[in-house]
């Protein structure tokens, strides 16, 4: 039951939600919601807010902020401007974080405009409507909002996950499950970043990480990591100081720009990160420590005469230009530059491309997840059993393949609106459900020859946006799932991850490089260990040299 509508000035009282932006690509996210009278703007991430600024009054009740990534915050200080008596609320570690986003401004005048909400604790807002905050994941102080808004016959509720992940962080706990059981909301707003794919565990993506930066500055490559300013850069920094392969290691790391800063309000805001995280600070330092190896430095405002000695990791903004830390005579450089899921790839942006050219430099993506996966985002609306579920935030084919999961469309009344579409959501009513987005099916053949099989698919295939990641390498990767066969792309991080782990063991007679090691799986019906997931580093007595 949704309808575009140019102004959600005619609204009327009921639960309904506006998106000015749902999270597609750069537009940011920014959704009104209804709750009777009452108009929440949850999050302001537009870049311009023209469009809320259409009516002279105005444009909501209160603000509330999740967390202080710029797609969900960069448009609060001039909604502030334009509305100085709209409040704005937050956590206590986001009002802090916010600063970061507007540098050019002092940041004790852009707390004041931002009040701070403690931690599961309802706050009332107004004499029937209450808000509470739930941390979740994704980043320090990020927040999941539970509105409640009370009328004589019954209690309407709606739940804002905000950026999630149930998974842990170094740095921040995962939304917890456990403490939402018994919400029962009515409607859920949900992020969908990563749509149905499934990601390997947490800990897996950053033993990747860590050993593909070992591998690096073993070989005598100095590693550029460029990172946004809040979230992912900590969190790497953190892995190095804490990893087997770098504790006590004789390295330095270098912060350089507003991932520097960010550090040191996280520094401030201490008490406020899990006990674990806590713990380690009592014996050495989180950031900025010359005494304990591996070294944490702040980067020089000169260039300093560092490189070129050992090999070093550095870390910087994502806006900031590489070739002030990859110059002549600066060495051999490694560039690992972030994936994300449904955006295009970081490696074909202008300035990575043209620094590929040089034969110093090479440049090398890698998967560190700040969202939930699939299985985890279905997982909460199992748990939370809304009517209603609307999915926002990420590549619309993403969000498409969620609202056209059979698991949901039976269960729950599913919208995945674009920027502008007033979205109504009646409660209790009988309720018709949309029909799905038809899954596109390629239709081909299969040919046996005495060597090989060859699967033809119609060219159409290729119009699909993930169609360049699938086929970035050419190569691909089949496996039994029942009866199906399921066919993967194999991308070039992969492939350099299997070449540079065979080399390494190329001298030593193990798994690694056997003849019949593929996939990670032995495939000699020989060896006792046929069929099973090894290790590289595995051992049996029928091992054949590649």
């Amino acid at each position: 039951m949704s309808k575009r509508r140019s102004d959600p000035a005619d609204l009327q009282d009921g639960l309904s939600c506006f998106p000015y932006g749902v999270g597609h690509g750069n537009e940011g996210v920014c959704l009104l919601v209804t709750m009777g009278a009452h108009r929440i703007l949850l999050d302001c991430g537009l870049a311009d807010i023209q469009p809320l600024q259409t009516a002279a009054k105005s444009p909501a009740d209160l603000v509330l902020c999740s967390h202080a990534h710029a797609d969900h915050a960069r448009g609060l200080l001039a909604l502030h401007e334009a509305f100085p008596e709209l409040p704005i609320y937050a956590s206590e570690v986001t009002v802090r974080l916010l600063p970061l986003n507007w540098q050019d401004r002092p940041p004790q005048e852009i707390r004041q405009f931002c009040q701070a909400l403690k931690w599961r604790s309802p706050v009332e807002l107004f004499d029937d409507l209450t808000v509470e905050l739930f941390p979740a994941g994704h980043l320090p102080g990020a927040a999941a909002i539970f509105l409640t808004y009370k009328t004589p016959k019954r209690a309407y509720k709606l739940f804002y996950t905000g950026d999630f992940s149930l998974s842990n962080f170094q740095l921040v706990e995962g939304l917890s499950i456990e403490a939402l059981r018994g919400l029962a909301p009515d409607v859920l707003i949900i992020e969908g970043s990563y749509g149905t794919t499934r990601h390997p565990h947490r800990r897996q993506q950053e033993k990747h990480l860590m050993e593909r930066i070992y591998q690096a500055l073993v070989s005598g490559q100095n590693v550029l990591l460029p990172v946004p300013t809040l979230g992912l850069g900590q969190e790497i920094l953190k892995l190095l100081r804490s990893h087997h392969q770098f504790t006590g290691r004789d390295l330095d790391i270098w912060v350089d720009g507003s991932v520097a800063q960010a550090c040191d309000i996280y520094l401030e805001l201490l008490p406020q990160f899990p006990i674990a995280v806590q713990n380690f600070a009592k014996h050495q330092p989180l950031f900025w420590d010359d005494r304990i190896c591996p070294r944490m430095r702040r980067f020089p405002s000169q260039k300093p005469p560092i490189f070129g000695q050992a090999p070093c990791i550095v870390l910087t903004d994502d806006a900031a230009n590489l070739e002030d830390y990859c110059y002549s005579g600066s060495g051999s450089w490694l560039i690992l530059v972030p994936e994300r899921p449904g955006s295009p790839s970081a490696t074909d942006a202008p300035q990575i491309a043209a620094l590929k050219k040089s034969r110093q430099i090479a440049v090398e993506s890698y998967f560190l997840a700040e969202h939930s996966d699939g299985r985890n985002t279905t997982q909460l609306v199992h748990n939370l059993r809304p009517q209603h579920v609307i999915f926002i935030h990420g590549s619309p084919l993403y969000l498409a393949d969620l609202t056209s999961l059979e698991e949901l469309q039976n269960r729950y009344q599913l919208h995945s609106p674009a920027a502008g579409t007033f979205v109504e959501l009646p409660i209790g009513d009988k309720f018709m459900q949309p029909a799905a987005p038809s899954p596109t099916v390629y239709e081909g053949e299969l040919n046996e020859t005495g060597t090989s099989v060859t699967i033809t698919l119609p060219d159409a295939i290729t119009e699909d946006p993930r169609w360049s990641n699938f086929s970035d390498t050419g190569l691909v990767e089949a496996r039994w799932q029942g009866e199906e066969l399921v066919l993967r792309g194999l991308s070039q991080r992969e492939l350099l991850s299997q070449s540079s782990e065979v080399r390494r063991l190329e001298d030593v007679d193990c798994c690694g490089a056997c003849r019949y090691w593929r996939s990670q799986r032995c495939w000699n019906q020989a060896s006792p260990l046929y069929g099973f997931k090894v290790t590289p580093e595995g051992y049996c007595p029928v091992f054949e040299p590649l």
